[in-house]
């Protein structure tokens, strides 16, 4: 059975809408302080889906992978979880 990865989809897509937001206030010159509240309500949502994603991909991927009992596949998924948070720091 496929996931469901519509909540996912419509968070993504309010933050789409919050973007195209936050580019009409720039656009509208609006006071700086209020566009970078916005921006920072993009980021925090942002946060939170990257968090739904990660939670999905360790029950789901990972976990496959887990109780696969292959070592190579569990090795690659630890391999990659290494490597994003890795990337998020530089």
């Amino acid at each position: 059975m496929k996931p469901d990865h519509s909540p996912i989809v419509n968070r993504l897509r309010r933050i789409e809408g919050q973007v195209r937001g936050v580019a009409q206030m720039v656009e509208d010159d609006r006071y700086c302080i209020d566009i970078l509240t916005q921006v920072q309500a993009v980021k925090a949502a942002l946060g939170r889906a990257e968090s739904e994603i990660l939670k999905r991909h360790a029950a789901c991927c990972v976990s496959e992978a887990i109780t696969s009992g292959d070592a190579a596949e569990q090795k690659a998924k630890f391999a990659e979880l290494v490597e994003l948070f890795e990337r998020a720091k530089r």
